[in-house]
């Protein structure tokens, strides 16, 4: 069991990302199938066009982004929920001028990013 204050979990930087940072709230160590992380973009941050060996399910918290999924690109904000199938090309730019925060579930599996920009 793992009980804790995000403002205790360390704030780390995306390399791929511009302007973006990360946080690891429940990983390997805790959470035995899956990893919960955090991620911030600030205004005009984002990550660039990319695909995982893993999929991911997203809740938005706060504020606006463009977010292409395959083909498609969609407008999200808080309360948007995001499914990305593994091996689907995905990327993020937030808009706006507030931070673009969301949740993202992940199975503690090995997993390859490669970026396809």
């Amino acid at each position: 069991m793992s009980v804790k204050h995000i403002a205790e979990v360390p704030v780390e930087p995306v390399a791929a990302g511009t302007a973006t940072t990360r946080q690891v709230l429940i990983g390997a160590g805790e959470g035995p199938h899956f990893a919960l992380r955090r991620f911030i973009m600030e205004p005009g941050g984002g990550m660039p066009r990319h695909t995982n060996t893993v999929e991911h399910e997203q809740y938005v918290l706060s504020g606006r982004a463009t977010v292409g999924i395959g083909d498609d690109v969609h407008a999200v904000g808080a309360g948007t929920v995001v499914f990305i199938p593994a091996g689907t090309p995905h990327w993020y730019r937030a808009e706006g001028n507030e931070p673009f925060e969301f949740l993202c579930v992940v199975p503690n599996l090995p997993d390859t990013i490669e970026i396809k920009e």
